[in-house]
């Protein structure tokens, strides 16, 4: 790697760390879902907000965004971003009720927005033949960071168990969803403070007139014979662009001249959310506690999809720029889309019945399992009506407190065939959605809007994604797993068809050739 490529993925590398803080953010509370519940007595729906409520932060943050990082710069707005990551951590560890954490993961969802913008400032330091790799850099720290939540909640559960003075000492048994949450303070902190070396965007300089610190910037980054062409590039290409306010900005993406553009970003960005990854990753232990193999288990299978994660990202990395994104994202979706039907078709199979060895198993784990007993022996088709019976028999915060030992006492199921599932939908989603989402959103987009487009797509992003992570807890409940999975595999289907047609090829372009075959004149 040349000295100039050795600087992009430096600075690439520190914007990136910001997907790690999101991986923690988003990840560390799947692991607190039963200790929240049962502290607060939370329904499904308030499971929902506390889980959501960084998706519906996200949605009011990239309102002004866009406007932010046009007016103050990428770099102000990536140190706003980390700050609030950073107090939001801090809030949460320290909530004393359901009302103070649903407002300290609000504000952590403002810096949501570090997905979006991190894609943007990659997008524009990154030299053509290397920008898909280091965009995507983004996606890799985000499943890293995934994967550290889901290790370290399942450290920090087993710590909790285990008959130690120092585990008593530092309250890991009285306060472990706290623990948990805390993970995210010091990371939060690092990356504040590693933002501080990293140079304002040198496109944004130019366009602001700031030509000086542009060459200075850009002779980082490139040769210098390069740095008065590309100077001029970027010129011309905001020249020919209509220049307007922030409204007209974001007028300017719905006019006919970027209707290709505009396209290709709704429909990935509904495609990449409505897939149901955010409901899996959010809910991790929740979702396989449903296979009935346990929450330790279910934990430890959690920290498997963050190793998952991390594998397939890594492998998106090698071949974006070498396949490219058209067919990645194709044949993920496709591969995604029969993974989702398996576990469906799975789940449909399934039935549930206690007997009586259950019912010692369950007494042995300290249930009070009299009012079991007129149960036994019924055969419950899906899991609705069987944890409905068990609400109705032991009161529902009992029946939800111990609904991972109910669920695995009762259950009859293919659970290797739901785990393969689960983990090739995984797979799938992080070799191509996934990583390839926010290369395409750093490409498609004209120089002059690209500070508005991404934000504002990001936000399709984000509200599709706050409306899965809320709803999870009750559709879970309420519709099933069987349908839940049916429903995500269906969305995946029309995403597919509807991509195939639209989604073109952008590898190894320079931003201002994708721009002269994505722009109408």
């Amino acid at each position: 790697m040349r000295g100039f490529q050795l600087t992009a993925f430096k600075f690439a590398a520190i914007v990136a760390f910001g997907g790690f803080i999101f991986g923690l953010d988003a990840a560390l509370i799947s692991g607190t879902v039963r200790f929240i519940t049962a502290e607060f007595t939370l329904s499904d729906l308030q499971v929902g907000t506390v889980v959501s409520a960084p998706g519906f932060g996200v949605i009011f943050a990239l309102l002004v965004t866009g406007r932010i990082c046009d007016a103050w710069g990428r770099k102000t707005a990536l140190l706003i971003i980390a700050a609030l990551y950073l107090l939001s951590a801090i809030g949460s560890v320290l909530a004393p009720n359901f009302e103070m954490l649903v407002a300290a993961r609000f504000l952590g969802g403002l810096a949501f927005t570090s997905l979006s913008l991190a894609s943007m400032y990659i997008g524009e330091i990154a030299p053509a033949n290397m920008r898909g790799k280091l965009v995507s850099m983004n996606q890799i720290t985000t499943v890293v960071g995934l994967s550290a939540a889901y290790f370290a909640n399942y450290l920090i559960l087993q710590a909790s168990n285990a008959d130690a003075a120092w585990v008593t000492t530092l309250g890991i048994d009285q306060y472990t969803w706290r623990w948990m949450l805390g993970v995210e303070v010091v990371p939060a902190l690092i990356w504040l403070l590693m933002l501080l070396i990293i140079p304002e965007s040198p496109r944004w300089l130019v366009l602001k007139g700031r030509l000086s610190e542009a060459r200075a910037v850009m002779g980082k980054l490139m040769p210098a014979g390069h740095i008065e062409p590309q100077i001029q590039e970027i010129q011309e290409s905001a020249a020919a662009a209509p220049s307007g306010s922030f409204r007209q900005q974001v007028a300017e993406i719905f006019k006919p001249r970027l209707r290709t553009a505009f396209w290709v970003g709704l429909v990935i960005a509904v495609a990449q959310p409505i897939t149901g990854i955010n409901a899996i990753m959010f809910y991790a232990p929740t979702v396989f506690e449903q296979v009935g193999i346990g929450t330790d288990a279910a934990f430890l299978q959690a920290v498997v999809v963050g190793v998952v994660s991390v594998m397939f990202t890594i492998l998106a990395l090698l071949l974006i720029d070498r396949l490219g994104r058209r067919p990645l994202v194709l044949f993920g979706l496709a591969w995604g889309g029969a993974s989702l039907f398996l576990c469906s078709w799975a789940f449909n199979q399934a039935s549930y019945e206690l007997t009586a060895d259950s019912l010692q198993a369950l007494a042995a784990a300290n249930i009070d399992v009299s009012a079991l007993q007129a149960l036994v022996g019924t055969v419950f088709e899906t899991d609705v009506s069987f944890k409905q019976a068990m609400y109705q028999a032991l009161g529902e915060a009992t029946a939800r407190a111990n609904e991972a030992a109910l669920i695995q006492q009762a259950i009859q199921i293919d659970a290797t065939l739901v785990l393969a599932g689960i983990m090739c939908f995984i797979a799938s989603f992080n070799l191509s959605i996934g990583p390839v989402m926010w290369v395409l959103f750093s490409e498609i987009f004209p120089t002059h809007v690209r500070g508005v487009a991404i934000p504002f797509f990001a936000l399709i992003v984000s509200t599709v994604s706050y409306f899965v992570q809320q709803f999870f807890p009750w559709q879970l409940n309420n519709m099933g797993a069987a349908e839940i999975f049916l429903f995500y595999a269906a969305c995946i289907t029309v995403s597919l068809a509807l991509l195939f047609r639209l989604l073109p090829e952008t590898k190894n372009k320079s931003i201002e050739e994708i721009e002269a075959t994505m722009v109408r004149a």
